[in-house]
């Protein structure tokens, strides 16, 4: 019986997280997504975020994005490489990012 329990709440701890993890609010999807690819999908529908709304919400922090160690931390480069587009507006609004 209590196998059972332990079974299902991991069950609905698996789900719970893919679910969140599909949704485009959150910003970047852990292992797939690029920075490129995340900033493309917040600014196109259904929220067509402007690109310093999408960078703050695509860009990597220094401490993996976790809030321990969050005084240290600082934000990473966007890695624009093959997306010209973006790194044009990256420039125009002075975000720092690779080529």
């Amino acid at each position: 019986m209590r196998a059972q329990r332990v079974l299902g709440l991991g069950a609905m701890l698996v789900g719970l997280t893919l679910v969140s993890g599909c949704s485009p609010e959150i910003g970047r999807v852990p292992l797939t997504d690029t920075d490129v690819s995340c900033l493309r999908k917040q600014q196109k529908g259904p929220m067509f975020l402007s690109f310093p709304l999408a960078a703050n919400t695509c860009q990597r922090m220094s401490n993996h994005n976790f809030l321990l160690g969050e005084k240290d931390a600082h934000p990473l480069p966007l890695d624009l490489k093959g997306a010209p587009d973006l790194q044009k507006q990256a420039e125009d609004y002075g975000y720092s990012f690779t080529k």
